[in-house]
Order: C-alpha cells, then sequence, then structure tokens
C-alpha cells in the first residue's frame, strides 16, 4: 500500500511531531537551504524548551532567530552563532544555553549519528577547551578527543526537488547540512521547491533516498536571502 508523504502546508506536514522539550534538526549553512517556512511553522505551534541542533542561528528576523525571538528555544548545538544580536543577548544572560562545535565535528558527529555509529576519535580541538569533560586517547603518537553522535527527534531540512516517494535532490550550496541531518532523526520533514512524479528523478541524481523521508511540503514561492552581500566596488 502506497504511503502519502505529500501534505498542504508547513503547518500540517508538522502536525503530531511536535512536543515542548524534543531535539530538532534544522538544515541550513546561514540562510542557504534553509527550512525556513518550516521553522516558521514551528514558532507558530508555540513549543517551548527546545534543543536545535544546526550549523548556525540564523539572523534575528529570519531562520532560527525567529525561535530565539520567541524564547522558544532552550539550547543550542551549533558551530557558528555570529550574525545573530539576540542569540547574543540570551547567551550573555544566561538565558540561553550552548555547546559549540568545530564545524567538521558538527557535521560529522551528525553523519555519525545517522549511520548509527555512537561515537568517534577526532584530533581537532584535542588538548583544548573543546576537550574538557571528554575522553582524549593518543593515537599513534597524536592526542584524540571523542565526540558522541547525534541524534533527534525531528529534522526539517529544505530540498530543491522531491518525487512523490521522498527521493530527494538538493541544490549546489544548498545542500551543506541537508542531507546528513535526514539520515540522523526519527522524523524527518522536508519543504522542497519542485515536486514531480515518482520516476521522475534520475536514480543517478537522488542524494537522500525516499525511505528516510516521512512528510514534505512544496512550496509556492521561496524568500532567499543572502545574508552577507559583497560586491566588488566600481573602479
Amino acid at each position: 500500500m502506497a504511503v502519502n508523504k505529500i501534505y498542504p502546508d508547513a503547518k500540517t506536514a508538522l502536525a503530531g511531531l511536535l512536543r515542548d522539550g524534543m531535539t530538532i534538526m534544522s538544515g541550513g549553512f546561514g540562510l542557504c537551504g534553509i527550512p525556513g517556512a518550516l521553522i516558521e511553522a514551528i514558532r507558530d505551534s508555540g513549543v517551548t524548551n527546545l534543543t536545535i541542533i544546526s550549523n548556525n542561528a540564523g539572523v534575528d528576523d529570519c531562520g532560527l532567530g525567529l525561535l530565539l525571538v520567541t524564547r522558544q528555544v532552550r539550547k543550542m548545538i551549533s558551530s557558528y552563532v555570529g550574525e545573530n544580536a539576540t542569540f547574543a543577548r540570551q547567551f550573555l544572560a544566561g538565558e540561553l544555553e550552548i555547546e559549540f562545535n568545530p564545524q567538521g565535528t558538527l557535521a560529522e558527529r551528525i553523519r555519525a549519528g545517522g549511520a548509527g555509529i555512537p561515537a568517534f576519535f577526532t584530533a581537532t580541538g584535542a588538548g583544548t577547551q573543546i576537550a574538557e569533560g571528554k575522553v582524549q586517547q593518543e593515537f599513534d603518537g597524536r592526542l584524540y578527543v571523542q565526540e558522541r553522535g547525534l541524534t533527534a527527534d525531528l529534522a526539517v531540512i529544505h530540498a530543491w526537488k522531491a518525487d512523490t516517494e521522498g527521493n530527494l535532490v538538493y541544490r549546489k550550496t544548498a545542500r551543506n547540512f541537508n542531507p546528513m541531518m535526514a539520515t540522523a532523526a526519527k522524523n524527518v520533514v522536508v519543504q522542497v521547491e519542485h515536486l514531480v512524479e515518482s520516476g521522475d528523478i534520475d536514480p543517478d541524481h537522488i542524494i537522500t533516498p525516499g525511505i528516510y523521508v516521512n512528510r514534505i511540503v512544496k512550496l509556492d514561492t521561496v524568500e532567499k536571502r543572502i545574508e552577507q552581500r559583497t560586491v566588488r566596488k566600481h573602479a
């Protein structure tokens, strides 16, 4: 029996999946490839005490920054949060917990979680504050630190194209953290720009197999903001 994975909007796609205190992975890098519509639906749901795993925290009025403004986030597990003034204020006031990760370590922790690997060793951060309270071990004369794999109750991600079975294709830089997060959560909800019928995507082009995807919402429009606009000065 075929399973219908298509939902009419972000709110409906998240229905029954959200609860206070849950852990959510959110794809994207800066504002590129973020699941903006799904983040807005999480905000509108009113769930609180969230742990968010994401490379960064968005900006004050976009992306995960929206959840910080409404104080729905208890803890961030991130690599970089420097573009968000709301985050800085809450963190410095002791109102928000942060678990910083080197960017490559964060990516590997998510990949490991999706692969069923509970922990791994990396040289990055060994012997520094990053390693405090963690197992450290020497291999072949070099010190390594143990990092734990990451999983989540829910992953919200963005893809360029999906078919009705949930097979996903990402476009260029918007690929970033989305594919690995799709493997590391109990439930995966994806917002897509283009939706096609099953079989319309070349199997060699599929990046995330549909077996990982639970729900799909096709967006009519997608806002793609530029986080830092940098242009060459005129001669």
